[in-house]
C-alpha cells in the first residue's frame, strides 16, 4: 500500500479519550495508530479500549505475559506483522522470559514452556487457522491445565486480535518505530518484516 487507508486521528482535545489511552502507555510506552484511527468514529475507540481493558485484566492464573504471547501467536497465524511486533513487544514489557521470546515457536517442545502455556498457545494456534481447528483434543488439553473463567480470558486475547488482525491488514496501519524496534530485536531471526506497515 502507497499509504495507510485511513490516517490515524490528530484529536488532543478529548481528555477523556486522552486519559484513556494511558493504558497503552503502560502496555506498549506509546498510544497504537490504530486507536488513535479508529478515533473517527470515537465510539468505536472508546469501545475497543473498553474491551481490550476488559480481556487484559488478570482475574485468574492467565499472566499478563502469557496473554501477549497468546496474542503474538494468533497474530502470526493470521499474518499481521502490525500485532506481532506489538504483542512481543508487550509481552517482553510484561516480564515474558527472553528464552520465551526467543522460542516462541518452539512452544511445543522448548523447556522454557510449561505444559499448561503449551495447551494455552496450542489453543491460540489452533483458534486463529482458517477453517478453525479446535477439536476434543485441543480441548480436553486446555480444560486440563485451565479453569473455565481463564480459558473465557484467553479466548477473549484470541477473539480480540482477531479483530485487530483484520482492522490493521486491512487498513494498513503504520507501524509506530518502538513496535519496529521490538521486531527487530526479537523476530527478524524468523523472517519478520515491517511488510506493508512502513511509509
Amino acid at each position: 500500500m502507497k499509504r495507510p487507508l485511513v490516517l490515524p486521528s490528530a484529536e488532543k482535545e478529548d481528555k477523556a479519550f486522552q486519559d484513556l489511552i494511558q493504558f497503552f502507555n503502560e502496555t506498549l510506552g506509546f498510544c497504537p495508530n490504530s486507536v488513535k484511527t479508529m478515533y473517527h468514529r470515537p465510539s468505536i475507540a472508546y469501545a475497543f479500549i473498553a474491551l481490550n481493558k476488559a480481556v487484559m485484566d488478570n482475574k485468574g492464573r492467565v499472566t499478563s505475559s502469557l496473554k501477549r504471547l497468546i496474542g503474538y501467536i494468533s497474530s502470526n497465524v493470521a499474518g499481521c506483522r502490525y500485532c506481532q511486533a506489538h504483542t512481543i513487544r508487550a509481552a517482553e514489557r510484561y516480564g515474558a522470559d527472553e528464552e520465551k521470546l526467543k522460542n516462541i515457536w518452539e512452544f511445543r517442545t522448548h523447556p522454557a514452556f510449561s505444559e499448561q502455556e503449551r495447551a494455552a498457545l496450542e489453543f491460540a494456534f489452533a483458534s486463529s487457522v482458517i477453517p478453525n481447528a479446535v477439536d476434543d483434543a485441543v480441548a480436553e488439553k486446555l480444560r486440563l491445565y485451565w479453569d473455565e473463567g481463564e480459558i473465557v480470558e484467553i479466548l477473549g486475547v484470541i477473539a480480540l486480535f482477531g479483530f485487530l488482525n483484520r482492522w490493521n491488514d486491512s487498513m494498513g496501519t503504520e507501524l509506530e518505530k518502538e513496535a519496529i524496534e521490538s521486531g527487530d530485536k526479537h523476530l527478524k531471526q524468523d523472517n519478520w518484516t515491517v511488510g506493508k506497515h512502513k511509509y
